[in-house]
């Protein structure tokens, strides 16, 4: 069917055509052989080339006939210009007429019907030359049909209600805020592994552990296949300063305290609990144990450190960690997402 439709179209409007089109189709297959290091598309690349060469060629052809009629042509063109003209006699004859008819006659190539080729030609050029521009490009800016792993988003469905906590707290950030300030493009490339995409994204609305649920304590998770990224903010009374005192009394190590975008904030390391469970008969779990080691920067909701902080926290299973450099970085870009404590 598509064969029999552009045998209907005129020359100069199909012959532009198939040259645009195997063209067009010709070098993206070639670039696309050429990257994917396909011989397969190279050959197919390689037949639509030549199939257009060869479109070309006859356009050439086309083209130079246009430019040189045939001598026969020319011949009987010349043979009618150069026809001598009848004399006026002292009668009246017809003589003008037949000059009239004689000078009407039209000639084998007329410029009129030459510029209507050529407009029919680039028309068509122009036309395809644009279809094939947009499928060049459009492969950049639809999405792929890869198999390639889409990195985890935060849950967007129905919002649950808040507990009290939140209502009686000035300004709480929720659980699916810090996701969202969390899960940035470039939160694998602050840990030091561009190349990880996040597997999983999560998001809590919790109260803080033995407050009988009146502090607001907002959680969110990011995991990539080597690290996994914590936040949370806790809204109680508890000062940086008065944590870093309670941390003398811990197991915490490596405890630094600094500055993070002019708030008090401390560094420090613990380790994680590591749970087993046991799903075979009886469904019994083993003890708790101590889990892989987490690096934590813990900063102040507010400048004038009057309570609450803000945790964010990096454990690996194989218990490597990165740099404090690099929970310094999140800090810097999770921070600001987190509106600052009012004055109570």
């Amino acid at each position: 069917m598509l064969g029999f439709l552009l045998r209907l179209l005129p020359f100069w409007v199909r012959e532009p055509l198939l040259i645009a089109v195997g063209s067009v189709l010709g070098v993206r297959i070639m670039y696309l052989a050429v990257r994917d290091h396909d011989r397969v598309a190279a050959g197919l690349g390689v037949v639509f080339l030549v199939f257009t060469a060869i479109r070309v060629h006859a356009v050439i052809r086309a083209l130079r006939a246009r430019r040189n009629p045939s001598p026969t042509a020319s011949a009987d063109g010349a043979a009618v210009d150069a026809a001598p003209q009848p004399q006026p006699q002292p009668q009246a004859q017809p003589q003008p007429q037949a000059q009239a008819v004689t000078g009407s006659r039209p000639r084998p190539d007329t410029p009129e019907k030459e510029h209507n080729a050529w407009g029919q030609a680039v028309a068509a050029v122009a036309v395809f030359g644009a279809l094939g521009a947009a499928l060049w490009v459009a492969p950049r800016f639809m999405p792929s049909d890869d198999n390639s792993p889409q990195p985890a988003s935060c849950s967007g469905g129905t919002h649950e209600e808040l507990p009290k906590a939140y209502k009686d707290t000035p300004r709480p950030v929720t659980g699916e805020e810090l996701c969202k300030a969390l899960n940035r493009p470039d939160l694998a490339e602050l840990l030091g592994t561009p190349e990880e995409t996040a597997t999983t994204a999560s998001s809590t609305n919790n109260t803080a552990p033995l407050t009988d649920g009146k502090v607001a304590q907002p959680e969110a998770e990011v995991t990539f296949d080597t690290y996994t990224v914590n936040v949370s903010a806790t809204y109680n009374e508890l000062s940086i300063g008065q944590y870093v005192k309670l941390m003398k009394f811990g197991d915490e190590k490596d405890v630094k305290t600094l500055t993070v975008l002019g708030r008090p904030a401390v560094l420090s390391s613990d380790h994680t609990m590591k749970l087993e469970i046991n799903l075979g008969s009886g469904g019994s779990g083993g003890p708790v144990g101590e889990g892989p080691l987490a690096r934590t920067l813990s900063v102040a909701l507010d400048r004038k450190d009057r309570g609450g902080y803000c945790d964010i926290t990096v454990w690996s299973t194989s218990g490597a960690l990165p740099n404090d450099s690099a929970l310094l970085n999140i800090a810097e870009k999770v921070l600001p997402r987190i509106p600052e404590r009012p004055v109570r």
